[in-house]
């Protein structure tokens, strides 16, 4: 059922503020038990745009107010920082709603980290099961795949000449040609696996929520927006919201999810006087439990678009553009097929950069279309584009309110390529991609480079257009960071630190970045994170049993 004002009758078991990629698992799972109730609040509205569906439609939804937040970030003038603005899901799926739809698990020692970092519990060991329920793979089950999962998982269909002279250049590199990316030795070239089934985007929401929105014990509430946790002493009890204007409060039996993404979760845990005790007793919010790590450690996958003109091929961007654009969307509205169905970027290589590196430390997403610099515009000329991103960058950014009122942006802080290593993985990263476009498949098909183009040559150079020109991977993580430290926000079970009845599921709770995009593991993580959720539940009905 859904909830436009409030729940009637007895407080639910678990209220899970966020839908979106772990909020939708968590729903899923928690209210599996019909003897369990789960209020599953969303700020944005239901997930009916067509937009969203049509994988293409990315364009579009990143330009409607209505369904993403826009968070203009800090730029640092001295060092000649980005300016721009972080994007995340304002709708039922959230950020996977919107996303590039690409399903990346990561490598099995970023999770093997975490347990050295201090989250037992969180290796692959115990990570790769969680995968694997969730995943319906198009390849079928294997050792590493999952079948039969709420989560469909494809691969590009809109592969042409282009884009199978961009995999065999990388095999001329010494990559090896791979079916399926996400095998556990990571370094390859292939088509990327997707969250698309018969041209449709696959978000958490329908693959999660949508089979089960019957189910009497799960409320969801969309159009409400959470702007603050509710204490008694130091036990969550429940979250202040609000919809259509009006102001509510909801009360939970057993305890509050927090699932608002890395840039929004740490924003409500301050608001609700969980963070820097500092930072809140200078904005006069009262503080429930001095947290100095919340809003910490936030990183990205920050990377940079090269583009080359594309010769002895059309490409995609005359059906991007124009009267071609026009055909495109007939064509997928009478088939769901052509350039419309696919995801934005069709072919990825992982691959070992830095030399000397031992697995691998970048990430290559490749497609022939290009748009004119600085904007989303298509350009009438052909192109083609390869983005490169670190896999595991070491700068570290930072969130906080700038005030009490929860309408107010956070300030975002992205501190990008301040780490050494990022600098010199930035310069190789640039440099691996220039050399690969050289390479014999490739030659027919590429042109001179137009962006950054023979003005960006030196190290410096490169890591200045970077920092500059660059973009951000919205895989924004780390700024509720799981662990022991003093930094460390939430334990191995997700439970923060300090207080009671309160529990971070999303992106911020990774100590580090995970190698790859991270709807897949933000997914897993929610997965994970009701086992445990489950197990506590029947520990303590077993308790009081006794």
């Amino acid at each position: 059922m859904t909830l436009e004002t409030g729940y009637v009758g007895m407080p639910p078991d678990y209220i899970i503020v966020g839908a979106g990629s772990a909020g939708c698992v968590l729903a899923h799972r928690l209210s599996a038990n019909p003897a369990t109730s789960v209020l599953l609040v969303e700020a944005g509205p239901e997930d009916t745009s067509p937009s969203i569906a049509m994988p293409k439609g990315i364009r579009r939804t990143h330009r409607d107010p209505k369904l993403v937040w826009r968070f203009r970030v800090t730029a640092d003038a001295g060092r000649g920082e980005w300016r721009g603005s972080f994007l995340g899901g304002k709708v039922l799926g959230g950020t996977s709603a919107i996303n590039s739809m690409l399903y990346v698990r990561g490598q099995p020692q970023d999770y093997d980290d975490w347990v050295a970092l201090g989250a037992p519990g969180w290796g692959w060991s115990a990570m790769a099961p969680c995968f694997k329920m969730i995943e319906d793979h198009h390849l079928g089950a294997s050792d590493t795949r999952g079948a039969g999962g709420p989560l469909h998982v494809g691969s590009s269909r809109a592969r042409d000449a282009v884009c199978e002279a961009f995999i065999q250049a990388g095999v001329a590199l010494g990559l090896r040609q791979k079916d399926d990316l996400n095998e556990l030795d990571q370094e390859g070239i292939g088509f990327f696996p997707t969250t698309i089934e018969h041209g449709r985007r696959v978000s958490a929401a329908r693959a999660f929520l949508a089979p089960i929105r019957t189910r009497a014990n799960l409320t969801v509430a969309t159009g409400t927006l959470v702007t603050k946790i509710l204490f008694d002493g130091r036990r969550a009890v429940g979250v202040e919201g609000i919809t259509r204007g009006v102001r509510r409060e909801f009360r939970a039996g057993r305890g509050v999810v927090v699932c608002a993404g890395a840039l929004q979760s740490p924003k409500l845990l301050q608001l609700s006087g969980v963070g820097p005790a500092a930072h809140l007793h200078s904005l006069g919010v009262p503080v429930v439990c001095d947290s100095p790590g919340v809003g910490a450690n936030l990183r990205d996958h920050w990377g940079l678009r090269l583009q080359f003109r594309l010769v002895g091929a059309a490409g995609h961007n005359r059906w991007l553009r124009g009267l071609g654009l026009r055909i495109s969307r007939l064509r997928y509205s009478l088939f769901r097929t052509g350039i419309l169905s696919s995801a934005p970027a069709e072919v990825g290589a992982f691959v070992k950069a830095m030399p000397g590196t031992r697995r691998a430390d970048a990430e290559l997403h490749f497609s022939p279309f290009s748009v004119v610099p600085n904007t989303s515009a298509i350009e009438r000329q052909p192109g083609l584009q390869c983005t490169v991103r670190s896999l595991r960058p070491e700068s570290q950014g930072s969130v906080g309110i700038r005030c009490s009122d929860p309408m107010a942006s956070p300030e975002i802080r992205g501190n990008f390529l301040t780490a050494d290593y990022d600098q010199r993985l930035t310069v190789e990263m640039v440099r691996y991609v220039r050399n690969l476009v050289r390479q014999a498949p490739l030659r027919p098909y590429v042109g001179e480079e137009t962006f950054p183009g023979p003005v960006c040559r030196s190290d410096s150079e490169i890591v200045d257009t970077c920092r500059r020109l660059g973009s951000p991977g919205s895989h924004f993580a780390g700024t509720c960071k799981m662990g022991q430290d003093r930094m460390a926000v939430v334990d191995e079970r997700l439970r923060v630190r300090g207080v009671s009845g309160l529990r971070v599921v999303d992106g911020s709770i990774m100590p580090t970045l995970v190698s790859g995009n991270t709807n897949g593991p933000i997914m897993a993580i929610g997965w994970r994170a009701a086992d445990l959720i489950l197990e506590e539940a029947a520990r303590d009905v077993r308790s009081s049993h006794r």
